[in-house]
């Protein structure tokens, strides 16, 4: 009996250092802004952001593993410039009505010694998802002086062809090439 019991407690305590190794942190809406530029003829490169995002992600730095999850409302885009905007939204370009978001779902983490380098995962953008690795230029946690909590933030960026999501306005005349950057900040729960 005392054997049985003695396995359970070791168990009950492994299951917690086990749960507990990861950490889930929300995604701060007010310091995450996905961007991105893309070639206009050739002459200019346009730039434009969206301000309204969600998600989360997990993170264990000692087993260096976790998940990134984010989800960013098309509508929400901003290229400063309202008729711009408004044209992104239509049908041959994003088409919003029928694909509100655009989503990244990373499960594969890079670590080089203690420094995250990079997500690699899977990008939803116009109903079709393929691979896509966001290389991190700095990852950086603190023990937040207002919220008095930790808050992870990192500025990564990734490249991707938006003719192969099926937004094809423009081509040939504007690159397909899109630069995605993501500033982002999520507290721990």
């Amino acid at each position: 009996m005392k054997l049985h019991l003695l396995i359970a407690a070791t168990l009950a305590t492994s299951a917690g250092f086990a749960c507990a190794a990861a950490d889930t942190y929300k995604i701060e809406p007010n310091h995450t802004y996905p961007s991105f530029e893309a070639d206009h003829m050739g002459i200019s490169v346009w730039r434009g952001k969206f301000t309204k995002t969600d998600g989360t992600i997990t993170l264990d730095r000692a087993a260096k593993t976790g998940s990134v999850d984010i989800t960013v409302d098309m509508n929400s885009i901003d290229f400063g410039h309202e008729k711009m905007n408004a044209h992104a939204k239509k049908p041959d370009i994003f088409d919003v009505a029928q694909y509100p978001t655009a989503t990244f779902k990373g499960n594969k983490l890079r670590f080089e010694g203690e420094n995250l380098v990079a997500v690699e995962g899977d990008f939803t953008l116009h109903g079709v998802t393929k691979p896509l690795t966001l290389n991190i230029a700095k990852f950086k946690c603190i023990q937040h002086p207002m919220l008095k909590r930790e808050v992870c933030g990192a500025d990564a960026h990734g490249f991707f062809l938006r003719s192969d999501y099926g937004v094809n306005a423009g081509l040939p005349n504007f690159s397909p090439e899109v630069k995605l950057a993501i500033q982002v900040e999520a507290v721990k729960q």
